[in-house]
């Protein structure tokens, strides 16, 4: 699969960070799917550097979960279990909710404007068959929800959920014969966070994460 990954030279200056943006972006993107192999020479070659500032860049993903490093066989992209997917949403719902409680005292209106331009792409995306543009939408979607709370807290809390959840996010468009379902899905959310009684929104976003750990359990198991 490396062979369909493309890259560009590393700058001058920042050449760790460089490249490890590069990679994280081809991850978060699929080129590099779940268990691929990271070759070093093949990347060096690539990126047009020494193997010194690939491996440092290598070992920040590491450190950040998107790469795993096994002794003796290699670095590899991450596999994420069904058990680290129900954790990620696990997490996600305590950060959402939160975010929600905090919108629904005085921000509903606010945060029904800031999730109309990510609901707008996602019907965009389905009606286009593009499926990585959904998840790309989907994203942005809940991004924008935790946004909207102001806490930073939860804000940065999201953000460290962000590839993970983006590896989850690639496989669960599979669950959606019909593309439109994951778009309805969030625009009775948006319609829920400006309209619907307290309870009921957040009730809302746990069952809506809580259908996404259905999804991905039962494709799994499938």
């Amino acid at each position: 699969m490396m062979s369909d990954l493309e890259v560009t030279p590393a700058p001058r200056r920042s050449t760790v960070e460089h490249i490890a943006a590069e990679l994280r972006a081809a991850v978060i993107a699929g080129t590099l799917p779940p268990g691929t192999q990271l070759g070093e020479a093949d990347l060096a070659h690539r990126f047009e550097v020494s193997r010194g500032p690939l491996r440092e860049a290598m070992q920040r993903l590491v450190s950040e979960g998107i790469l795993v490093a096994i002794a003796n066989r290699g670095v590899f992209v991450t596999e994420l279990t069904t058990e680290d997917m129900a954790d990620i949403y696990r997490a996600r719902a305590a950060i959402e909710r939160g975010a929600a409680e905090v919108l629904l005292d005085g921000h509903r209106r606010q945060a029904h404007s800031a999730l109309g331009p990510p609901v707008r792409e996602m019907k965009a995306a389905a009606r286009a068959g593009d499926g990585p543009g959904v998840s790309d939408a989907d994203q942005a979607f809940h991004e924008a929800l935790v946004a909207c709370s102001g806490s930073p807290r939860l804000i940065r809390a999201m953000s460290t959920l962000i590839v993970e959840t983006r590896l989850c996010l690639g496989e669960l468009r599979t669950t959606y014969p019909d593309l439109r379902t994951q778009v309805r899905e969030h625009e009775d959310l948006r319609r829920a966070i400006r309209d619907a009684p307290r309870e009921q929104v957040l009730d809302h976003v746990r069952a809506h994460l809580e259908d996404a750990v259905d999804r991905l359990t039962a494709k799994r198991a499938g």
